[in-house]
């Protein structure tokens, strides 16, 4: 085994995370880590690589016991680390997030082989199919695309363990398809991965063994080709979950949202498409398809060169998100970190931002309203917290893309924007947003659902909406929909006229 971890626990503040976990890997294999949100792996992985200190257990890389203090000292033992949350720095460059601590310099003058670094930025990003300029400021590429900056970062240390949190949660398909090719063939050279991942596909195509953690207990380590989809689910949730997706049987009313030929220099072009109250209207697309910054346009985050938005027949023009939300507009961003929280913020002030009006009396705060209303939707939507004042940044991914939603449902939205509603959520928690959404189309409201899992389109949508490089190609009815339709159209297709 190169890596063993035995009997390993973690508490904070008094809540017991781990509880005596094993874990184990071996040379050269991807091994699945599995659980459901707060079940306790992205704390292990932490453990392992100096992040957190352990309460308890032995930790042996490469048969050494070890105990680093600094994630530094796992790096230097050869292990790489691609976490789940985004660690770029927006004002640095491209290059400089790709070489951030381990730069290039001239001899011992300190003077950076800028050019040279470019130039192998641009190498290892194009090996994963992106191509940039390596002297872009990084803040201003998309979610997707920064993911695949943190993934070449890792790749690029020539570790022998990579760990990978969620790598592909802001990928499209063919972004997933190259980056498997990579992991396979560094596998082939012996390199070993964790895999933590809420996609089960991508688990049963990808790697060898699983591990299942459940409440922060070790629940069973599986071979995949011996297991099932259904049993792993099952071990992760401790009972049989049903189906994936809603029974189907939505019926949409009035059109209450309507985009007419919609434009932005540089993003999207003449996009044109409604939205009826009681429907979840998809949009698929590759990365770099317009789908975010359509959205964003509506939500008055990003301003539309020209083109038209009515509510319920009237024309409105949003300056601002805040002119949105006042017509009951809600949005659950793709990026849940510096657009959806305010991660130092309670869990309790997160929910209450975009519902001051009903939790204050005369420009006053009150308690009593501000609890309630944390408690109703906490409970709604199945949040794991110690309590209100639990920090949002404290909470696992797919904990704080629950407050994110929650926020929302507080305005009693009649549209509601969801851009990767379940990025970074677990199989379980998935299946409560899916019906969380379906509830609410049956109640009246009006969906968008921006997402690039392919199955979650075809299994939500009433409609989808295409796009390629910024043009809308064809508007999908339900019977139409397929994986091979959606990507044909995403890919270019035959020039369609929009339906």
């Amino acid at each position: 085994m190169i890596v063993e971890m035995s009997q390993i626990s973690k508490s904070f503040s008094g809540n017991q995370v781990l509880k005596q976990v094993e874990f184990s890997l071996e040379k050269g294999e991807i091994h699945a880590l599995m659980g459901e949100n707060g079940a306790g792996k992205s704390t292990l992985m932490k453990i392992l690589t100096g992040i957190y200190p352990r309460d308890e257990g032995v930790i042996r890389v490469k048969g050494q016991e070890v105990s680093y203090t600094h994630p530094k000292d796992a790096e230097e033992d050869g292990i790489a680390v691609i976490h789940q949350e985004l660690n770029i720095l927006p004002e640095l460059s491209v290059a400089e997030n790709l070489f951030l601590g381990n730069e290039q310099t001239i001899g011992k003058t300190g003077w950076l082989k800028t050019k040279e670094m470019n130039r192998q930025a641009e190498q290892a990003l194009a090996e994963l199919g992106l191509n940039v300029k390596a002297t872009e400021r990084a803040g201003r590429l998309s979610v997707g695309k920064q993911q695949l900056i943190e993934i070449a970062k890792a790749l690029k240390t020539n570790a022998d363990i990579i760990i990978m949190d969620e790598p592909t949660a802001a990928l499209t398909d063919r972004e997933i398809d190259t980056l498997f090719e990579v992991v396979r063939g560094l596998q082939e050279k012996g390199v070993t991965f964790v895999y933590i991942s809420h996609r089960m596909e991508e688990i049963f195509s990808l790697c060898q063994r699983i591990t299942v953690l459940r409440d922060g207990n070790y629940v069973a380590t599986k071979v995949i080709a011996e297991t099932s989809f259904d049993e792993i689910v099952k071990l992760m949730v401790g009972r049989e979950l049903g189906g994936r997706y809603p029974d189907h049987d939505l019926t949409p009313g009035e059109v209450k949202l309507a985009v007419k030929e919609l434009s932005r220099k540089d993003e999207f072009e003449s996009v044109t498409f409604d939205v009826r109250a009681g429907e979840i209207f998809g949009i698929a697309g590759l990365m770099g398809a317009g789908r975010s910054e359509v959205v964003e346009s509506i939500f008055g985050y990003r301003r539309a060169d020209k083109g038209l938005i009515e509510i319920d027949g009237k024309k409105v023009s949003f300056k601002t998100p805040v002119d949105a939300i006042n017509h009951r507009i809600g949005f659950v961003s793709e990026d849940r970190k510096t657009k959806g929280l305010i991660v130092d913020f309670s869990v309790r002030d997160n929910i209450s931002l975009t519902n001051l009006a009903a939790v204050s009396s005369s420009g006053v705060m009150q308690t009593k309203k501000e609890q309630a209303l944390y408690a109703e939707l906490v409970k709604k939507l199945g949040v794991r917290t110690s309590g209100p004042n639990q920090t949002a940044k404290s909470l696992s991914g797919g904990n704080q893309q629950k407050v994110v939603i929650a926020k929302w449902l507080g305005i009693n939205p009649k549209i509601l924007i969801l851009d990767e509603p379940t990025r970074g959520v677990d199989v379980g928690a998935k299946k409560e947003i899916y019906t969380i959404m379906n509830e609410l189309a049956k109640q009246g409201v009006a969906i968008i659902m921006v997402s690039s899992e392919l199955p979650e389109i075809i299994g939500m949508s009433t409609r989808v909406a295409v796009m390629f490089e910024g043009k809308l190609m064809k508007i999908l009815d339900r019977a139409e929909l397929s994986e091979e339709t959606i990507m044909h159209e995403a890919t270019g297709g035959e020039k369609h006229v929009r339906q």
